[in-house]
């Protein structure tokens, strides 16, 4: 059986809008499964208010935004950034009651009752972990729902960049209450047994993202992260692997000067708002 992979064209280069458009140019999609997942498509059938303002961030080809305008969706945007993709797409969809967005997902506004995840977190540089959560908390509505598949193991280079469900569910605590996250049980055959579909429900409270210096290594990233967790009202606390981002979940909102004193006992630690 062919492993799986994402892209080989140009993949020395930035995860950009340059990087995304060649693929598509090159019709080079080996994440493409030509049909609706099954496991997300067992998810949407469990939905049952057609009205629902629906998300598919870094949507592809759009099966899964096919398959709701089939089922009687009446609500549903997509988002990419390859300008390729998106022409295709309106031509694919024209005259459909769809919302089709040329942009990147981490400058969109808006407000979503569900967003649906199908490989778009793992063609994201880990880095954007957090930055990844604190999005998907902003755009959500009150009891809003984050629902799809993620890899449930590693890859030796990426994209996709894999994980395990431990990972995840220590990703999203705080921010997010855990309704469902398992391994899938009906992956399309070169997945088997490497997928988990999950949904997760978006918790009240604060859900902020910093900007931070001075990390060097990642025994200080341990460190400070515990720092942060201590301070009364937090709830989770998270660095990103590049160590540049802080991702703080808490009941109400922790004064800056409150994290800042937290790591104080080195100077060259320094976290600001972004």
């Amino acid at each position: 059986m062919e492993p799986e992979k994402c892209c080989t064209v140009s993949c020395d280069l930035t995860l950009d809008q340059t990087y995304w458009d060649n693929q598509y140019q090159a019709n080079d999609t080996g994440w493409d499964l030509g049909k609706v997942s099954p496991p997300l498509q067992s998810h949407i059938d469990r939905i049952q208010h057609k009205n629902a303002k629906i998300l598919i961030p870094g949507c592809g080809n759009g099966y899964e935004a096919e398959y709701l305008l089939e089922q009687g969706f009446t609500n549903v945007t997509v988002i990419d950034i390859a300008p390729t993709l998106v022409e295709n797409l309106r031509a694919k969809f024209a005259g459909k009651p769809i919302n089709i967005v040329l942009g990147d997902f981490f400058a969109h506004d808006g407000q979503y009752d569900i967003i649906l995840e199908q490989t778009f977190f793992c063609a994201l540089p880990p880095s954007l972990r957090q930055r990844y959560v604190w999005k998907m908390h902003q755009l959500l509505a009150d009891d809003g729902m984050l629902a799809g598949v993620l890899f449930n193991r590693d890859f030796e280079t990426g994209p996709p960049f894999g994980g395990s469900v431990r990972e995840y569910k220590q990703l999203f605590a705080g921010a997010f209450a855990v309704e469902m996250m398992a391994d899938a049980q009906n992956s399309v055959d070169k997945r088997a047994g490497a997928e988990a579909i999950f949904s997760l429900r978006k918790k009240n409270g604060h859900v902020a993202l910093y900007h931070f210096e001075g990390i060097t290594c990642s025994g200080c990233q341990q460190t400070i992260t515990e720092k942060f967790k201590a301070i009364d009202g937090v709830t989770n606390a998270s660095i990103s692997t590049d160590f540049s981002e802080v991702l703080v979940a808490s009941e109400r909102e922790i004064p800056l000067s409150t994290l800042q004193d937290a790591v104080a006992y080195d100077e060259k630690y320094q976290i600001r708002k972004r």
